[in-house]
């Protein structure tokens, strides 16, 4: 069970910017307390009012109507890459089960995978899904444009930029009807580049300071948690944190959560730039490539390791 912790994620507004912005006021201040957040707690909770009201409430109806799907049918939703498919029926956390839409801010990828969910078509779930993505890449590339400045180096920017793609991985925790809280998710960490977050009204995700006290995450339907994974934790060279971070449930409510997640894209080379390496910054990883990592990750030795990314590719 999570603790009594009175702490809470920083709130940071990015209401007024947009990647167009440029230098301003705004972007410097805003800049500053991401840089802050993430060296310190390496999540954030974010305002962002680019993602229209209309869609946040559709949402939610969409990933009941998904998870009420016979579970025949969720099992139709299978990749080639480690947990970018449906995932459930796991003893050791009965109450989750997700699924994984590759590239959801594209229309005809999110409408691929309806048709194969629904033979008879569902424009409401591919709109709702795909316009919900589209505006969030807006938020993980306006975080990430702001890392980059923010460590010096922009000029990988572009290649930076264009080394991801986006998975939407939606996600349901049943309530365990009891008043006991069971465990809706492991403790881990995320290995892609940055994480968005966005949940129902019922409590659930805690995050891990690095004091090893836990944060309990209070859901607003106005933000987003931004945190950042393995990947660029390891591309940064440690500059930034990279958190432990779990689902824990109690009472009767299900919980509804999508992951907005950038992730390299295989055969890209995660290699930390020289500009991040000094005494005081020693080299933390030999270079690797993120899916041959995760398929390490989800081996018996990278489930057991307290820090896979260190066992695979630790200097």
């Amino acid at each position: 069970m999570g603790s009594e912790s009175t702490l809470s994620l920083p709130i940071i507004d990015f209401s007024k910017l947009s990647l167009s912005s440029g230098a301003t006021d705004e972007w410097e201040s805003v800049k500053s307390q991401v840089h802050k957040a993430l060296e310190e707690y390496g999540c954030f909770e974010a305002k962002f009012d680019k993602v229209p009201i209309e869609i946040r409430n559709a949402l939610f109806g969409s990933l009941e109507e998904l998870f009420d799907l016979p579970l025949q049918t969720k099992l139709r939703n299978v990749s080639r890459k480690p947990y970018h498919g449906y995932v459930g029926q796991y003893p050791q956390v009965p109450l989750y089960e997700s699924m994984g839409i590759d590239d959801a801010n594209i229309y005809e990828k999110v409408d691929a995978i309806t048709k194969m969910l629904w033979p008879e078509g569902n424009t409401t779930f591919s709109e709702t899904i795909q316009s919900f993505s589209e505006k969030l890449t807006e938020l993980d590339q306006v975080v990430r444009k702001m890392i980059l400045e923010s460590l010096g180096l922009e000029k990988y920017l572009d290649e930076h930029m264009d080394s991801t793609n986006y998975l939407l991985r939606v996600m349901k925790y049943k309530g365990p009807q009891s008043t006991d809280t069971k465990l809706g998710l492991t403790s881990h960490t995320d290995k892609n580049i940055v994480t968005i977050l966005y949940q129902n009204d019922v409590v659930g995700l805690e995050v891990q300071t690095k004091d090893g006290e836990w944060i309990t995450v209070k859901p607003s339907p106005d933000s987003f948690t931004v945190m950042i994974g393995d990947s660029l934790y390891a591309w940064v060279n440690g500059r930034l944190h990279s958190p432990w971070h779990r689902v824990m449930m109690t009472g009767n409510e299900a919980r509804y959560s999508t992951g907005l997640f950038s992730i390299p894209k295989a055969g890209y080379i995660i290699k930390a730039p020289e500009e991040v390496i000094d005494e005081k910054h020693p080299l933390l990883f030999k270079p690797f490539d993120h899916v041959k990592f995760l398929g390490f990750y989800y081996t018996e030795a990278g489930q057991k390791s307290p820090s896979a990314l260190k066992e695979y590719c630790g200097v």
